[in-house]
């Protein structure tokens, strides 16, 4: 099994353990770990210039950063998104490595295995926010594709994984456990569901008429998807 995580933080905080304690129950000695941290492995802010969607993913100014996560992601069994939550929200420099991702979103150029994966998504606050970090995480996969995609956000109470109480930490491993058994029993066998097809469906329709964008409608037809041909 090969999985690749994204961590939104440099920092090893209550989310990093928390996805650590995933990755403890989900690996043996055969599974594959592909780990970045942002902003290190993919550090550059998006410009805006709409090269991946009308010329491809690699004129994006950034393609020597963001290309080799974009493949790590492609070649995963399972993928791990993670913030913290700051401001309600995800980290910037997180946002800012799923903004050049949009390419891959249906509408464009999704990728074919990624209709085959299972995601999980995760975030912590001190205080709240963790849904709202976590939608967000979830809405970015099930527009990449990916059919199977679990939530797990958790206010802490604390500043740091070091003082979070005991209780709670325990609620966490026990949560982790229930959760990790879901996805071993989905990893290999995963069949998109009605939401997905349909909006897979919806975007077929939608390049069937694209007259505005060649790169994206000409992936469409050359993966046979504007014929007979699914990616499942």
């Amino acid at each position: 099994m090969k999985i690749t995580v994204l961590h939104g933080q440099m920092h090893k905080g209550s989310t990093y353990n928390i996805t650590k304690l995933f990755l403890e129950k989900l690996t043996d000695k055969n599974t594959e770990i592909k780990e970045f941290f942002m902003p290190k492995h993919a550090p550059s802010f998006c410009v805006g210039c709409f090269k991946c969607f009308t010329e491809g993913e690699e004129k994006c100014p950034h393609a020597d950063t963001v290309q080799p996560v974009a493949k790590a992601i492609e070649e995963a069994d399972l993928v791990i998104i993670e913030s913290p939550c700051y401001a309600l929200g995800m980290s910037g420099q997180l946002k800012t490595f799923l903004d050049h991702m949009s390419y891959r979103w249906m509408p464009h150029r999704p990728h074919p295995r990624m209709f085959s994966k299972v995601g999980l998504v995760i975030s912590t606050a001190a205080g709240t926010g963790t849904r709202k970090v976590t939608k967000a995480l979830q809405d970015n996969l099930f527009y990449w594709g990916v059919p199977i995609i679990y939530r797990y956000g958790k206010n802490v109470s604390a500043s740091s994984f070091e003082s979070v109480k005991p209780e709670k930490k325990s609620q966490i491993e026990k949560d982790v456990t229930k959760i990790s058994a879901k996805i071993v029993n989905q990893l290999g066998r995963v069949k998109p569901g009605i939401k997905t097809k349909a909006m897979f469906q919806l975007m077929r329709l939608s390049q069937k008429s694209n007259n505005w964008n060649p790169t994206d409608k000409e992936y469409w037809l050359k993966q046979g998807w504007l014929g007979r041909v699914k990616p499942w």
